[in-house]
């Protein structure tokens, strides 16, 4: 969706800039911008055959041979309106439609769909925002120019503050080898932890600020972010402290068997009009009608947790871990329908087989929905991206992907990707399904 997404971008993107005071010497001056323009397309086409499938609902992924596409052309412009400050606006054109309408699966198989789809191009803005870096002191380095981050220099002791529009995931959740479906994987439950249910529109962005706190091995990161006006909507709630998310993330860094690691711990809490599954499952009952969490939305809080692992094993070679759990009494509010997920996964560069910029990855995901979410489902209850209208056998849904990213070009990249999912939408008697997919991706 990373939404993103998903389209998200590396921690090194969020903490750059100059100190706001000279407590140390600046890199020379020639190596700081002042301003900046980029620019990034990325097309992604994806195919499943036809798979078994005794019945359907309205979120169900057709059971039929299918292939859909999606196109985006963003433009990133900067400028630095005082030390340590970077001012950024992205203007995008967005086109195309995920596999079903992006339906069918809790685990989506691509990060650049969202849940608004268009046979013609169509604008947005997904990001505007002000980021402010405060050099505390520590070793000083030099940030590279890249997308939505001026070239400079930084301390390894600062603090952080971004505020305006962009994504959750910018800031929170990040991991080096899975979380930009540009790049690496395409998955949603691979790319992001599935049960971080964090504040985004329909496309993955929201209003919201975040401080950052790096100090020695260890950050802290804490944001305050809009939800929707009702739960995946297009529309945000900007009332203040109306409808809102909270988010806390702790990150460790450390050597293991004298290669970096991190471990990470976040927390999140959405306060919002949600509903309940157990009610609209016990009004479905009594009326004989499907379920409808519409009916029986009210104010209510939700929370979740998440650890993300990530260990570099050799220079070329790493691998990746999340486990997240969500509270499962109310309904997705922005995300997927996910509760508990668990994903790990390996990322090897092509430098044994001389292509050192080519990338290769497999990873494993396993999602599921809390019990009450598939009474829920069962009832003919609809989700974010599932519901088939009932849910007889339930089950885990397993998906096993696998990409092989390589540069075509200066600039240029193109992926070819397969994703295998077991019990899609948490049902054994849909599927399994194969999905083919190649994504074409440029910038400068």
């Amino acid at each position: 969706m990373r939404h993103i997404s998903f389209r998200l971008l590396p921690m090194a993107a969020l903490a750059t800039g100059l100190s706001v005071c000279d407590l140390h010497p600046a890199i020379a001056d020639e190596d700081t911008e002042d301003w900046a323009v980029h620019a990034q397309s990325t097309f992604v086409a994806q195919y499943h055959p036809g798979f078994q499938s005794p019945f359907r609902g309205p979120n169900s992924l057709d059971p039929h041979g299918q292939a859909r596409e999606t196109f985006d052309l963003t433009l990133y412009g900067g400028i630095r309106p005082w030390r340590g400050a970077e001012l950024w606006v992205n203007a995008e054109v967005d086109q195309g439609f995920g596999l079903s309408n992006t339906l069918g699966l809790a685990g989506f198989s691509s990060g650049e769909a969202y849940k608004v789809g268009a046979a013609n191009p169509y604008p947005r803005i997904p990001r505007v925002f002000l980021r402010q870096t405060i050099n505390l002191g520590g070793e000083e380095s030099k940030v590279e120019a890249g997308l939505n981050q001026l070239a400079g220099s930084q301390t390894n002791d600062r603090m952080v503050l971004t505020v305006g529009k962009f994504s959750v995931v910018d800031v929170f959740d990040t991991n080096k080898y899975a979380h930009d479906p540009r790049a690496d994987f395409f998955n949603w439950s691979i790319i992001d932890a599935g049960s971080f249910d964090y504040a985004a529109d329909a496309w993955g962005y929201t209003y919201g600020a975040a401080a950052e706190w790096y100090q020695d091995w260890w950050t802290i990161r804490t944001g305050l972010f809009n939800l929707s006006k009702i739960p995946n909507s297009k529309a945000l709630d900007t009332r203040i402290f109306d409808q809102y998310q909270v988010d806390q993330e702790f990150e460790g860094r450390y050597d293991l068997f004298g290669q970096p690691s991190k471990a990470k711990v976040l927390g999140f809490l959405s306060h919002g009009r949600m509903g309940s599954y157990a009610e609209a499952t016990q009004i479905a009952l009594q009326t004989g009608l499907p379920a409808d969490i519409a009916a029986v939305r009210k104010g209510h809080n939700k929370a979740g947790v998440v650890l993300n692992l990530e260990q570099q094993i050799t220079d070329d070679f790493g691998a990746y871990a999340r486990a997240g759990w969500s509270q499962g009494r109310f309904e997705a509010f922005e995300f997927t329908d996910i509760n508990k997920t668990v994903s790990l996964g390996v990322s090897l560069a092509g430098k044994r087989w001389d292509r050192p910029d080519d990338t290769v990855g497999v990873a494993v995901a396993v999602n599921d929905a809390s019990s009450a979410a598939k009474r829920f489902f069962a009832a003919g209850g609809l989700g974010i991206l599932v519901g088939d209208g009932r849910l007889v056998h339930s089950g885990p849904e397993q998906i096993v992907e696998t990409y092989y990213n390589f540069v075509a070009f200066k600039g240029g990249r193109l992926a070819l990707d397969y994703q295998f999912v077991i019990n899609p939408a948490y049902n054994r008697d849909r599927g399994p399904v194969s999905i083919f997919g190649a994504r074409v991706h440029a910038e400068f």
